[in-house]
């Protein structure tokens, strides 16, 4: 687990549609998927997550430390209980309204993992931090 996370935390909608990133799975934990690498962009790790009937896709993402990082998160489905993203090491609680890209900006200094989730819990992913 994760204990210390430094940096400016961000939630707020954007009008740009967001692209999907090809990967599937309701949970990181439960699948052992291959984690997906951000695009970095001005120095900033950029993570396009999207909201399916599948889940979080994809449901893992792998980072750097000391780097940071942005979740363009959009729902493109009404039929999920994942109408919100919860990072609970991060306080974050951010409604994800449908087909409406919103983004979530963090730094993280030290390696490990940070879990995302539905706030059932039933739908999450993680970020491994390297």
């Amino acid at each position: 687990m994760m204990t210390r996370l430094m940096g400016a935390l961000v939630a707020l909608p954007l009008i740009a549609a967001a692209p999907a990133l090809a990967s599937s799975g309701k949970s990181a934990a439960s699948e052992q998927k291959p984690a997906s690498a951000p695009v970095t962009k001005n120095g900033v790790q950029l993570v396009d997550l999207t909201v399916t009937a599948k889940g979080f896709e994809p449901a893992n993402v792998k980072v750097k430390a000391g780097k940071p990082v942005r979740l363009l998160i959009t729902r493109k489905t009404e039929k999920t209980c994942a109408t919100e993203l919860v990072m609970t090491e991060l306080g974050i609680n951010q409604p994800l309204p449908l087909d409406t890209p919103v983004t979530v900006e963090f730094t993280p200094s030290e390696s490990g993992t940070l879990r995302y989730s539905c706030a059932m819990d039933h739908i999450s992913g993680q970020v491994t931090i390297q």
